[in-house]
């Protein structure tokens, strides 16, 4: 199954929803154009990957992650993943990832602590 890749802004936070494989292929570079188009397109607050819905995963997809976390990093923008599979949680603790790459339990949740630390920076001194 191939990678979809759909994105969205919601309360100027950018969401992509990802389905499908997420493994080494020519797909996978629609993760990273999209990531790019929604990052640059937008002054985001925050970005979310909603991985739930992923089947599988490989190293390649987990490079593509990592990828898509420094073009929002280098944007001011915080990542979170929502909907990690125990799988997917296992891949990124073995390849010390999961700290890189925090997760929520939903968007709701990732929406929240986003607000939470977009607060904090806003109120601490420079």
């Amino acid at each position: 199954m191939l990678l979809t890749v759909t994105k969205r802004v919601e309360d100027d936070i950018g969401i992509l929803e990802l389905s499908g494989a997420l493994t080494l292929g020519p797909s996978l570079v629609g993760l990273r154009n999209n990531a790019r188009q929604l990052i640059e397109g937008h002054k985001l607050h925050g970005l979310i990957v909603q991985v739930g819905a992923v089947t599988q995963i490989d190293s390649s997809g987990l490079g593509e992650l990592t990828v898509v976390y420094s073009f929002a990093t280098k944007r001011g923008c915080p990542l979170r993943l929502v909907n990690v599979k125990p799988e997917l949680r296992k891949m990124l603790e073995l390849t010390r990832l999961d700290g890189l790459l925090p997760s929520a339990g939903d968007i709701s949740a990732a929406k929240n602590e986003m607000r939470k630390n977009s607060a904090k920076r806003a109120s601490s001194p420079e």
